[in-house]
């Protein structure tokens, strides 16, 4: 009898239903579209942050001691220690190793860059510049037969560059095959391959030089070459810092040219990660057991810092804490006005679910008297007029629900370039939201109702 009373009222008076239930869907539709879209915020924005660049660094631990002032590492990369890149594979073993989307080993050295004769607007005698070894599109096999190919282009993806990059294996072997008599069989020889680098925009123009042209290269006490290098450029690079006045080659290269065959100087990683609370920036050695575990289980970006030093002997990782720290500020300030409008929008729909239940209220004081003349109690009322309200609230909050999935994808879309996926558990929460939106809204005017008396009423007073 109870359901077939709430059932009954609830068909009565479409328009404040209607109106009740459109505030309450337009309410929990922004609810649902910014509850989805900071759920899956957190990883569209740790991928596009990858653009700002590798936000670790990997040196040899022997280089220096630590300079930290106001976050900032001020220790310098001197000359001295090296560490093997046979290790490098291991980054891909260790557990946040799905996190790790980038690395490139680096191995600088000065040298002497000279463009050949006939070149107009050429520098004479040459110029000193940097001569930076490392990865572009560079395959790296994996423990468990797979193969990542990462490099210099992947950790520092604001590098334009007009032409391409240099070849993996630009300046190694390279199997030619030759022509035999018939019914001899295939036969082939090993060449060297043509030596290929990337000219800085700054260095370029200093030299005069264009893709397609040539450079010399010298490096001062190398043992390996006697006299000067030859090198096809293949592509010239702006990157707005010290690469633009600088010239890349393959780090296989570099390294045979210093001596340094399978080790590198330092090593840029591009890790996905989420922003640094207070937690994260404790000393793990102050932790206990459980915290430890809950830290390291946790993609910051000193958690993985920890991970990588474990699998590389002898290196010292440092957060690059400009790029860490601003993705944390932005990450946080994009969730926080989400919060924001998710709270305005709640609380527009407890104004006008008050408002519409105030209304149903005065409207229904006759019928509310009736009752309890006929010796409903202030609780019965009360319950039956918040029943009629949850199920008004069932039905917003499910119709709100849909309409805010619509607007997560084109908000989506939009600005990430992909929508957030539908979820069941914001389903729920919604629905939760809805139910609590409307009691809170209709509270005051369920107490009022529960105070009438039916005596003044029934008079018509």
């Amino acid at each position: 009898m109870f359901l077939r009373i709430v059932a009954d009222s609830f068909g009565r008076r479409p328009r404040h239903k209607l109106l009740t239930g459109a505030a309450l869907a337009l309410g929990m539709g922004v609810a649902t579209a910014a509850l989805s879209v900071s759920l899956d915020v957190g990883d569209r924005l740790a991928k596009e942050f990858r653009s700002l660049g590798a936000n670790l660094l990997v040196t040899p631990q022997a280089d220096s001691l630590p300079l930290e002032i106001g976050g900032v590492d001020y220790r310098p990369v001197n000359a001295g220690a090296y560490l093997p890149e046979a290790d490098l594979p291991k980054l891909k073993s260790i557990f946040w190793h799905n996190n790790i989307i980038a690395f490139a080993p680096v191995l600088e050295v000065t040298a002497s860059i000279t463009a050949p004769p006939g070149v107009r607007n050429a520098v004479r005698g040459g110029t000193k510049a940097q001569l930076i070894g490392t990865w572009a599109s560079h395959p790296v096999f994996l423990s468990d037969s797979q193969i990542f190919t990462t490099g210099i282009e992947k950790t520092n993806p604001w590098f334009h560059i007009e032409g391409r990059w240099f070849a993996p294996n630009a300046g190694g072997l390279k199997r030619v095959n030759v022509p035999q008599p018939p019914g001899a069989g295939a036969g082939h020889i090993y060449v060297n391959d043509t030596d290929e680098c990337v000219l800085g925009a700054k260095l370029a123009e200093r030299l005069g030089l264009q893709i397609g042209g040539q450079v010399q290269i010298n490096v001062p006490g190398s043992e390996k070459m006697q006299d000067t290098l030859p090198c096809s450029v293949t592509g010239i690079l702006s990157s707005g810092g010290a690469e633009d006045d600088a010239l890349l080659m393959p780090l296989s290269r570099v390294q045979q040219l210093v001596s340094r065959t399978g080790q590198y100087r330092k090593l840029y990683v591009s890790a996905l990660t989420k922003p640094e609370d207070a937690f994260a920036k404790r000393d793990p050695k102050s932790m206990s057991a459980d915290e430890f575990e809950r830290w390291s289980c946790s993609p910051y970006v000193s958690s993985i810092a920890y991970s990588i030093k474990q699998v590389l002997p002898g290196a010292d990782v440092r957060v690059i804490r400009r790029v860490a720290e601003g993705e944390g500020q932005i990450l946080t300030r994009v969730r926080m006005l989400l919060l924001l409008v998710t709270g305005a929008a709640l609380l527009a729909a407890v104004l006008a679910v008050g408002a519409s239940s105030a209304a149903s209220v005065i409207e229904r004081r006759t019928e509310i008297g009736l009752m309890k003349a006929l010796g409903a109690g202030s609780g019965t009322v009360g319950f039956l007029l918040a029943a009629e309200q949850l199920l008004l609230a069932f039905v917003g909050g499910g119709a709100g629900y849909a309409l805010g999935i619509v607007l997560a994808r084109l908000v989506g879309e939009k600005i990430f370039g992909a929508a957030p996926e539908p979820s069941l558990t914001v389903f729920f929460v919604i629905i939760a939201l809805a139910a609590g939106v409307t009691i809170l809204g209709s509270a005051f005017p369920l107490r009022r109702a529960s105070r009438y008396e039916p005596a003044p009423i029934l008079r018509g007073e």
